[in-house]
């Protein structure tokens, strides 16, 4: 982007934020989205000629993950073929110090309307030490920074789904989906949506300042754009989606820690775009990478890719993650899929089977959270663990479908819901909608909970975490019946984050919603009063 363009998309921002009880978003539309109109929002309409026009077809920009551990940082970006490119960094603002970085190139095949292909290049930085400012850029670009923190005590942030180009109502589900229309209405949505995306990442780092910290780093529960390739036979047609996901100016500052979803997982974009640490064979579902690891001062992250359904090789790398780091206090899990979720997806059987499927290695391994999306709602469950479950049934990928899909239809109306509305009732006679509801019952697992406050110490059970959009592409209603499972659900068609800070005695959790910051659940806080040695 250039600086003239971040300098306005920033001024926007604060201007925003400063005014008390305005919103930046628009309001939420019937359909359960957040979408911004550029003939009644001046500032939208500002920012969408002078920053998004200027740069939608940009398959260039750049993206930044954590390294290995504290003292690396990752970097993935397109360049054109047949044009040098490169990347040098250092601690002086004007590179004067610079080194170049060695890169790693990957030729993509993917080529744009002009007829121009790209390589992805990939680098490693190292030796990085804490607290301290580093400067870089990549050739054609900016002079960018970011600042290492801290591994004493740290705050990352959790977002969920961004999922750029959902709001797009014309759905690309075949190759004769692919108009003129299409494109037109795409390019609108994916502008909408990467505007209210760079509003909830600005307000986390914010609120972060507020609280007297830096955000280190964020982690992505997945999803991070729409379209299937594979639905319309063209691996190009995310690239805009991808462009609108790392325009916003924080992610030139702050890495981010993405998960593979369902939406990424189905062509090697995901993997051109982002430079992931300690990838594994384990976990990859022939597209878009396997599972990875990373640490950060005392705790280890694992993320896997459960769009590859082989709950044996997610096992098998979780126990190869934490037998390599034996250290590290905290253990915290991502996944897409909201095993413990409370919306639209949560009841669906697969999603159920893949929670008893890998729930009990999260047990032996003593992880203490698990951080999931897919939901496009938050949810926070009570702490869990299955030992009080002697027997664990699995249900086939389509049984209970057709009764999930008549309890939340809301057939032709209008009205926006932020709750299903439970079209079965408990007293049917129909017994379809008899063993549905047995089935609901049986999957809400009271058993399982450890602990039911928030302020735990040293906690038997696992907290399972589910976040909403961070974009407002797209929300789903929370379901009819709350499960027992879960200890605090919000839905109110508002993007929101979640930071999390960690020492090494505490884990601290709060959740904002990115209109107003202000908290939708309690503050919830786990101890560790000894090392497990």
């Amino acid at each position: 982007m250039k600086k003239r363009n971040r300098w306005i998309a920033l001024m926007m921002a604060a201007a925003i934020a400063a005014v008390p009880g305005v919103s930046a978003l628009a309001d939420a539309a019937p359909d359960g989205k957040t979408v911004n109109d550029e003939s009644t929002d001046s500032t939208y309409k500002e920012w969408k000629e002078s920053v998004w026009e200027e740069t939608e077809d940009d398959w260039t920009l750049v993206s930044m993950t954590p390294g290995e551990d504290e003292t690396q940082m990752n970097f993935a970006w397109y360049s054109k073929d047949g044009e040098e490119t490169s990347l040098i960094w250092g601690t002086q603002e004007d590179l004067s110090d610079g080194q170049a970085a060695e890169i790693t190139q990957t030729a993509t095949g993917q080529t744009d309307s002009d007829g121009v292909t790209y390589t992805s290049n990939k680098a490693v930085l190292t030796g990085l030490t804490a607290d301290t400012t580093y400067y870089y850029q990549v050739e054609g670009k900016e002079i960018e920074s970011f600042t290492t923190g801290s591994t004493d005590s740290f705050t990352f942030a959790l977002i969920g789904d961004p999922q750029i180009g959902s709001s797009n109502e014309l759905k690309a589900k075949s190759p004769d989906d692919l108009t003129d229309e299409f494109y037109e209405v795409q390019s609108d949505s994916v502008a909408s949506d990467s505007y209210n995306w760079a509003n909830t990442l600005t307000q986390a780092v914010e609120m972060c300042a507020a609280l007297g910290d830096n955000l280190d780093f964020i982690v992505s529960a997945g999803d991070q754009v729409q379209t299937n390739a594979s639905k319309v036979e063209d691996t190009t047609i995310s690239e805009i989606e991808y462009t609108g996901y790392l325009l916003p100016s924080v992610l030139t500052s702050v890495p981010v820690a993405t998960t593979v979803g369902n939406h990424d997982a189905d062509n090697a974009n995901y993997q051109y775009h982002f430079n992931v640490p300690n990838l594994s064979e384990l976990g990859d579902n022939g597209y878009a990478g396997g599972d990875y690891y990373f640490t950060y001062g005392n705790a280890l992250f694992i993320m896997l890719n459960t769009q590859d359904t082989n709950s044996a090789e997610h096992i098998q790398f979780i126990q190869e993650a934490v037998e390599a780091n034996p250290d590290c206090t905290w253990r915290i899990v991502t996944l897409h899929q909201d095993i413990y979720g409370s919306a639209e997806h949560s009841n669906e059987p697969e999603i159920v089977n893949l929670r008893y499927a890998l729930t009990p290695a999260f047990e032996t391994y003593d992880i203490d959270l698990v951080l999931t999306g897919h939901d496009h709602a938050y949810s926070r469950s009570y702490f869990l663990n299955g030992d009080a479950v002697e027997e664990t049934v699995t249900y086939t990928d389509d049984e209970f479908d057709a009764m999930l899909e008549v309890d939340i239809d809301n057939g032709d109306s209008e009205e926006t819901l932020t709750v299903a509305p439970g079209n079965i009732s408990d007293d049917t006679e129909d017994a379809d909608e008899q063993a549905y509801l047995e089935y609901l019952y049986e999957i809400m697992d009271t058993d399982r909970i450890t602990e039911d406050t928030t302020y735990v110490i040293d906690p038997e059970g696992i907290l399972y975490l589910t976040a909403n959009s961070a974009s407002g592409s797209k929300y789903y209603d929370l379901t009819a019946r709350q499960q027992s499972y879960i200890a605090a659900r919000w839905q109110e068609d508002v993007p929101t984050y979640t930071l999390i800070e960690v020492t090494d005695t505490t884990l601290t959790i709060n959740t904002y919603r990115s209109d107003t910051n202000e908290t939708i659940d309690e503050c919830v806080t786990i101890v560790k009063t000894v090392n497990a040695e």
